[in-house]
């Protein structure tokens, strides 16, 4: 049985199932282990991170009276509710579809991850980054954004391991952009957060390559090293004197968390600028859906399940609910399951409700097969299906499911 404790409850013996907390926040390339050696207890609590699931039925548990322990059903209900209140509000409608804004998204991207590249080598060379020659790009991709965020987005999202710092930049900088339009930010200030997004891991064009894209578990050592990028793109903004004041903020700040428990400077609460808050929402979330060196992507609907459980220590719950509401309770590219009992993967977001996605249905539970593809409207009138959960991709072994949206 899953439980969720906290971390100085942990010991040698105990299965560890997952970590409460954003796996970039921590030295290890996996989280589904037994613990074994007293050293990685202690790398957990100097970590930062607050809570932790355990598997007591893998290994050793603790007892029923523990104060803090807690059913898994209690907590994903009370997930579930927080989900469903967000999506009360209707969305705003977009002008275009997936399907139509898909061509020009790709050549964007495709531009950007160039641009991106380059910015990066000019830094390693020592040159000055000036902030002002990425304008037109930013300009570029907030156009997309406006059309249909979620063709970009959800474009960039699908990174390969070697091409992901890049990418990474690009789809953060789409993601502030829908962000701050979704707060009403005014165009000024939401043109420098695309530019703050897309320059927010500048520093990493520092870090030792050999660390950077490591495929397994870091050092104690190697963490700290990575843990320098934000101070490191401050510096390289500072010294290029082009770079606006929220660029600058974004860029040292995305990793502060609400609880002070972020770098480098544990920042806590109200000490954390707007800016950076959406910043740490926006990394965080293309960081866990996108595959890594060391780690495959989490799925779009359950990474903003997860973001959902951790957000009381880790991000601003009023600038989150802006960011579900601005990408979806179920993101495009997102494993459901229908009430008819089909698999289906979320094609675009709905009129009306977030909890009412465009979805293509393609597989049968019951029949344990694949089946002619059906696009639905949930919650359209004469549509009498729905979304009963999220479903684990790995869990069904399916390959290449972006097709279905893709196409």
């Amino acid at each position: 049985m899953l439980k969720k404790i906290g971390v100085k409850q942990l010991q040698v013996g105990m299965h560890l199932h997952e970590l409460c907390g954003s796996w970039m926040d921590h030295p290890f390339w996996k989280t589904k282990f037994v613990i074994k050696d007293p050293r990685d207890l202690r790398r957990i609590i100097e970590s930062g991170i607050q809570e932790v699931w355990i598997d007591d039925s893998k290994g050793l548990g603790v007892a029923v009276s523990v104060p803090d322990a807690k059913n898994t059903v209690d907590v994903q209900a009370a997930v579930e509710q927080v989900l469903v209140e967000i999506a009360a509000p209707p969305v705003t409608p977009i002008p275009v579809s997936v399907a139509e804004e898909a061509k020009r998204a790709a050549k964007i991207c495709a531009k950007a991850k160039e641009a991106v590249l380059s910015m990066f080598q000019e830094a390693r060379m020592g040159n000055a980054v000036s902030v002002e020659a990425a304008s037109e790009l930013v300009e570029e991709i907030a156009a997309s954004v406006y059309r249909n965020p979620g063709a970009l987005i959800s474009l960039a999202r699908l990174k390969t391991a070697d091409d992901y710092t890049y990418m990474h930049s690009v789809a953060v900088c789409a993601l502030m952009v829908s962000l701050a339009r979704q707060l009403k930010l005014d165009d000024k200030i939401t043109r420098e957060l695309g530019t703050a997004g897309l320059m927010h891991d500048l520093g990493k064009a520092m870090m030792p390559m050999n660390v950077l894209n490591k495929p397994g578990k870091l050092t104690d050592a190697e963490f700290a090293i990575i843990k320098s990028h934000p101070e490191a793109g401050h510096k390289l903004l500072v010294e290029g004197n082009t770079a606006g004041e929220i660029i600058k903020d974004v860029c040292i700040h995305h990793h502060e968390k609400m609880d002070g428990s972020g770098y480098p400077h544990h920042l806590k609460g109200e000490a954390i600028s707007l800016y950076a808050k959406m910043g740490a929402i926006c990394d965080v979330y293309d960081a866990i859906t996108s595959n890594r060196p060391y780690k495959p992507g989490w799925d779009p609907a359950e990474s903003i399940r997860k973001m959902t459980e951790w957000c009381n220590g880790h991000f601003d719950e009023r600038v989150f609910q802006g960011f579900v509401k601005s990408i979806g309770i179920y993101p495009i590219g997102s494993l459901v399951r229908l009430e008819s009992g089909r698999l289906a993967i979320v094609v675009d977001q709905g009129e009306k409700s977030l909890l009412s996605p465009k979805v293509k249905a393609f597989f049968s539970i019951k029949q344990n097969t694949y089946v002619k593809p059906e696009t639905l409207e949930l919650g359209k009138p004469g549509v009498m299906d729905k979304i009963v959960g999220r479903e684990d991709v790995a869990k069904w072994g399916f390959k290449n499911l972006d097709q279905y949206w893709m196409a």
